[in-house]
């Protein structure tokens, strides 16, 4: 998984086995058919893929995550950050505030989280 990014199908598609997981491959089958118009082959096929890329594991007919929706997302905005920012969080949220004031709870809850992470 580390490093790759999804297609927007490939989204949508993990989407729905995160809002349904665990779920029997048969189910997913017929919700991939009703939610995204696929036939059999092609959820087989996806799942597989994913599967291999380790986002997925199919045992016994039953699909379940090997990685959360909240751990891809939180790779994914790591990498963003390395690769648009260099990985400098200063200058992302820099960027991010684009000159916007914070308010005085969310400069809290920043500090909170600067306390808890920083090292040493």
């Amino acid at each position: 998984m580390k490093g790759y990014k999804l297609t927007e199908t490939e989204i949508k598609f993990t989407e729905l086995i995160w809002q349904n997981e665990p779920i029997g491959s048969g189910d997913l089958v017929k919700l991939c058919e009703k939610e995204m118009n696929w036939k059999k082959s092609t959820t087989y096929t996806v799942l597989k893929k994913l599967c291999q890329k380790g986002f997925f594991q199919n045992e016994n007919s039953v699909v379940s995550s090997l990685i959360t929706k909240d751990e891809y997302y939180a790779n994914q905005s790591v990498r963003f950050v390395e690769d648009t920012y260099g990985g400098s969080l200063p200058k992302f949220l820099t960027a991010f505030m684009g000159g916007k004031k914070l308010s005085t709870r969310q400069a809290e809850e920043l500090k909170k989280l600067i306390d808890e992470h920083k090292e040493g």
